[in-house]
């Protein structure tokens, strides 16, 4: 159903809020020609309400002759901030940046965080924002994973589709996503509840197995058949099955580009009110789908670009596919038990 105006507005005001915004801060809001009205418009409110001195950043959207689809998530990290010098300052400037544009996996997106800026990413349906509205509640929850995510030096997921996979962890950062830009230099997607890492460089071993009903990101599909990957030293070096199998191949052959084989963020979702559902209910250009990434239980595996963890990999091929009914474990502690969270 639809989101009023007003009960957005309220959303917003709480989430900037545990934003930690206060009066006098600076704030820009960067958009681009499709970002969603009623998100700025709402965004404005909120931050006029409690006090930010208000930016307003526009940019034109770029890559359209390059992605297979209007979906951002298709082809990531390529942004106008790239040639446009004045408006990279004035983001690093802020304190908060509000963006609807999507700025993620791009160099210009790290270089305004090592500044210090907080940043939001904002760019799901009102009605699944305020569904999933960040709370201490959830924020909480990641904490506590990563206090099992933090010290893990290995990663073991299996599962009753034939997965057999493992990795190494320790090299990169933790990704703990909350849905909150609450501390200097953090980013963060309302909405979200997930955490995740990426392995060691060439530790990444073994098959995954995407079973019947899974989810095929960025494609906003369910697969209908089983896809075995096929990981060594890091990379998928196999995409096997049917349809679906040749579907990702062809994807990803289309970027020509080595990157985008290597294996990117694994992790799991802890979001109890996120549905594996909802992707059947939604238009696939409504929605980037954070339903599907951090239902509870499910463990997402990515490949591509690994610049937002402060690696090298800078493809503009990324894959998110959260599989269902996966066990995971780290360091011989299970965190996941046939797709249900074990851990407090």
């Amino acid at each position: 159903m639809p989101i009023s105006d007003a009960d957005l507005v309220i959303a917003w005001k709480k989430v900037l809020e545990q934003c930690n915004l206060r009066p006098g801060e600076q704030v820009a809001i960067l958009t681009s020609d499709d970002s969603n009205p009623q998100i700025v418009n709402c965004a404005r409110i909120g931050v006029t309400l409690l006090g930010g001195i208000l930016t307003m950043i526009n940019l034109p959207a770029i890559n359209g002759e390059k992605a297979l689809s209007r979906d951002k998530s298709g082809y990531v990290g390529k942004t106008p901030l790239a040639f446009n010098t004045a408006a990279l300052a004035g983001l690093k400037a802020a304190d908060l940046v509000i963006d609807t544009m999507q700025l993620l996996f791009s160099p210009e997106q790290e270089q305004i965080l090592k500044g210090g800026t907080r940043m939001l990413l904002a760019v799901e349906p009102p009605e699944t924002m305020l569904r999933m509205i960040p709370t201490p509640e959830a924020k909480a929850k990641v904490i506590a994973a990563n206090r099992f995510m933090e010290p893990a030096r290995e990663m073991v997921v299996t599962s009753r589709a034939g997965t057999d996979f493992r990795c190494k962890l320790g090299q990169y950062p933790v990704l703990q996503q909350y849905g909150l830009a609450d501390v200097p230099g953090r980013w963060d997607h309302w909405p979200s509840c997930m955490i995740a890492r990426w392995p060691d460089e060439g530790s990444a071993e073994g098959l995954i197995v995407i079973d019947e009903g899974d989810i095929l990101l960025p494609f906003k599909r369910y697969a209908t058949e089983k896809v075995f990957l096929t990981v060594e030293k890091g990379i998928v070096t196999k995409i096997e099955g049917g349809v679906s199998a040749e579907y990702i191949r062809s994807f990803m052959e289309t970027f020509d580009d080595p990157d985008a084989y290597y294996m990117a963020h694994v992790g799991w979702g802890l979001e109890n009110r996120a549905s594996w559902t909802t992707l059947g209910l939604y238009d696939r250009e409504a929605a980037l789908s954070m339903d599907s990434r951090c239902f509870e239980g499910n463990f997402l595996f990515s490949t591509g670009p690994n610049t937002e963890a402060g690696g090298a990999r800078d493809t503009p091929c990324h894959l998110d596919i959260p599989l269902r009914g996966c066990s995971l474990s780290l360091d011989g502690v299970a965190m996941t038990r046939e797709g249900k969270i074990v851990q407090p």
